[in-house]
């Protein structure tokens, strides 16, 4: 689906949600958003692995698993335990830090 164009600069990504993926709270919507936020922890993991010149072998080892889960992590295909991010970011030499947001 291509999305509707508002103006010449502005498209409604809402519209082209609702259209692809259902109405919000809907299980297709929701199946969506939490597909979207493994993906992008896995890339937030895979570039800090990277940054750290780590392999996923050597990220496994450090933290108790094996590469093929790493990678699966890594892809978005799977959702890590908390626990596991947390000891992944450790063998990484980064820590999560909760902080105030800031509103937009």
């Amino acid at each position: 689906m291509e999305l509707k164009e508002v103006n010449k600069d502005l498209y409604d990504y809402d519209a082209y949600l609702d259209e692809q993926y259902g109405q919000e709270g809907t299980q297709e919507r929701e199946a969506f958003r939490t597909e979207a936020r493994n993906y992008m922890l896995g890339v937030m993991l895979r570039d800090e692995r990277k940054k750290q010149h780590m392999t996923q072998a050597q990220l496994a080892e450090k933290v108790g698993t094996n590469k093929t889960y790493i990678s699966r992590i890594e892809k978005g295909l799977i959702e890590p335990g908390f626990n596991l991010v947390v000891r992944m970011l450790g063998a990484m030499g980064r820590r999560i830090e909760i902080v105030d947001a800031i509103p937009i």
